[in-house]
């Protein structure tokens, strides 16, 4: 008989196991200052379009 590899279970129907990976040397935001950073665009955005038109 055929020997199973891994312990993974078998992906299908299209259904994929992804692995969350973090890169250490990566720019780490966190979700509050990103949605500060966001907020903060879209209101310098509307101000200067506000101004323009």
């Amino acid at each position: 008989m055929a020997k199973k590899s891994g312990g993974r279970l078998v992906s299908s129907a299209g259904l994929v196991t992804y692995y969350d990976s973090e890169d250490r040397r990566a720019v780490q935001i966190s979700p509050p200052n990103m949605v500060m950073i966001i907020a903060g665009a879209i209101a310098l955005i509307t101000i200067v379009l506000n101004a323009v038109y």
